[in-house]
């Protein structure tokens, strides 16, 4: 599990912050004094490896605490997309939709939406062409004769 999920975890008060620095191997103090940096200064969750600079976008940590609350006792279970519209219309939280499902996902509420499966093809409605081995994804083309 990675650092970031651990502490949004413990935001979304899935788990407290001591069992946090157990997960992480911190101390209870260590743990204590990051939670007063992310009160201080803000939840700055997108961490861009190459450059080592944090995303441009630092949500407050009071909000980030307010979507992950709203998520569970609100509207559980709805999708991220209509999660998100619930928060720009009813909440007035202008957050882009990409950080929000981020921030639910990497907190355990949601799950990444697995991919759609590749459609399979029954060969009783490939029809007369079945017989005869032809794709029925194949290009139509008639030979001039």
């Amino acid at each position: 599990m990675k650092m970031r999920e651990v502490i949004l975890r413990a935001i979304a008060r899935k788990i407290t912050w001591d069992q946090a620095a157990d997960v992480l191997g911190f101390s209870y103090s260590a743990m204590d004094r990051l939670r007063r940096l992310y009160r201080r200064r803000g939840y700055d969750g997108l961490w861009v490896r190459a450059s080592r600079k944090t995303f441009s976008e630092r949500v407050p940590f009071a909000t980030v605490e307010r979507i992950l609350l709203l998520y569970q006792q609100k509207y559980p279970g709805r999708d991220a997309r209509s999660f998100h519209e619930k928060l720009r219309t009813k909440h007035g939280i202008y957050l882009r939709f990409d950080w929000v499902r981020q921030v639910l996902n990497e907190a355990g509420l949601i799950t990444k939406t697995p991919a759609r499966p590749t459609p399979t093809v029954d060969s009783s409605s490939l029809g007369r062409n079945a017989s005869k081995g032809v794709s029925p994804f194949a290009a139509r083309s008639r030979s001039i004769e």
